[in-house]
């Protein structure tokens, strides 16, 4: 069977299963993903083994440090992702909701209420708790979820996918709702892009490069999400016990999400007391500085390591322990500096004003 031919075949029964969505409603939609959640925990085990095979298989490959965190699972991870899936069960019906609706002249009346795409096809890299997440969240929309995940992660994707099956066996839920393209072929990528009319959307989810890759080939259509170069900025009323841990935290956490901040901008009137601080505990942390020359100052003075950030520095997802440093005049400067480097993902303001 061909690559084609898989995909289709794999997106023709996810369709056939998905009228199950529609017809078991709000409640026993909610329930298969609470019982998602349980069967979790209940296989931990199974699951843990076979992202260690992963992260095993990762290391002999020499995947990065940040990849490995990525692709990772513990105890604590799938029990986070648990509470995910159980947050998303606790949410409203998102199905029916009329968004407006008028009487024509006619008298007949025109309603636009929700409804599901159908199948959505999710693209992403080697994160596991993107195959739960993105799991519930299409269950929940009355949608089905057509998988492709990273051979990195196949392993852990295989026993996720068939851990959350499972779940749904004992329910009026299809477990084919749920597909996994196989992820030892690169080529099932392209074939799931290209499978229009079998496939109703395609959400990317991952590095910028991914993100671009999925737009620029894909013919279904898509929704572009957005890659991670997230800002930090202390303005000048910031509570420096305030932000100091704020900004360690936002950088060193875990800096492979995509969330993690990548730009630190300083407001001038402040710079010269709070640069000194958190530019020691960045590099106390390990951070690698990439700074501005107002702020390349202030660390040779300290004997802080650093180079001259360049253009490229100022739009990069590093995902791992690098940061850029700048300082601004003022808020609005800050504001300029996100909207020219930044991709509209997450940003924070960090003062008492």
């Amino acid at each position: 069977m061909s690559n084609d031919q898989l995909v289709a075949d794999l997106a023709d029964r996810a369709r056939k299963a998905s009228k199950t969505l529609i017809t078991a409603g709000y409640s026993k939609r909610q329930g298969a993903l609470l019982a998602i959640a349980d069967a979790l925990g209940a296989n931990m085990n199974e699951i843990l083994a076979a992202n260690d095979l992963d992260i095993q298989r990762g290391k002999a490959n020499g995947l990065n440090s940040s990849l490995l965190d990525r692709l990772a699972l513990s105890p604590e991870r799938i029990k986070d992702i648990a509470s995910g899936a159980r947050q998303v069960a606790a949410l409203d019906d998102p199905l029916g909701i009329v968004l407006r609706q008028r009487t024509l002249s006619n008298g007949l009346k025109l309603t636009q209420v929700t409804v599901p795409f159908g199948v959505i096809g999710m693209v992403y890299e080697a994160r596991p708790n993107v195959t739960v997440d993105a799991a519930v969240i299409l269950l929940m929309s009355g949608n089905a979820a057509l998988l492709r995940g990273s051979s990195s992660a196949q392993a852990s994707n295989e026993v996720l996918v068939k851990v959350m099956r499972g779940a749904l066996e004992a329910g009026e839920i299809s477990s084919e709702v749920i597909q996994l393209i196989p992820s030892s072929d690169r080529d099932t990528t392209r074939a799931l892009l290209h499978a229009r009319g079998k496939v109703d959307l395609v959400i990317p989810r991952g590095s910028a490069d991914l993100i671009r890759m999925v737009v620029d080939d894909s013919t279904v259509p898509t929704i572009e999400t957005g890659a991670g170069v997230c800002h930090v900025y202390i303005d000048k009323d910031a509570d420096f016990a305030k932000a100091l841990p704020i900004v360690i935290n936002s950088k060193t956490h875990r800096p492979s999400v995509c969330n993690a901040a990548e730009t630190l901008l300083v407001h001038r009137e402040i710079a010269s007391e709070f640069l000194p601080i958190v530019l020691k505990e960045l590099n106390q942390s390990g951070v690698i500085l990439h700074c501005d020359q107002a702020s390349l100052e202030v660390a040779s003075s300290l004997s802080i390591p650093a180079t001259l950030a360049s253009e490229e520095n100022w739009s990069t997802e590093y995902g791992v322990l690098e940061m850029n440093v700048a300082v601004v005049p003022d808020l609005d400067s800050a504001a300029t500096h996100i909207l020219k480097y930044g991709t509209n993902h997450t940003e924070a303001i960090v003062t008492q004003s």
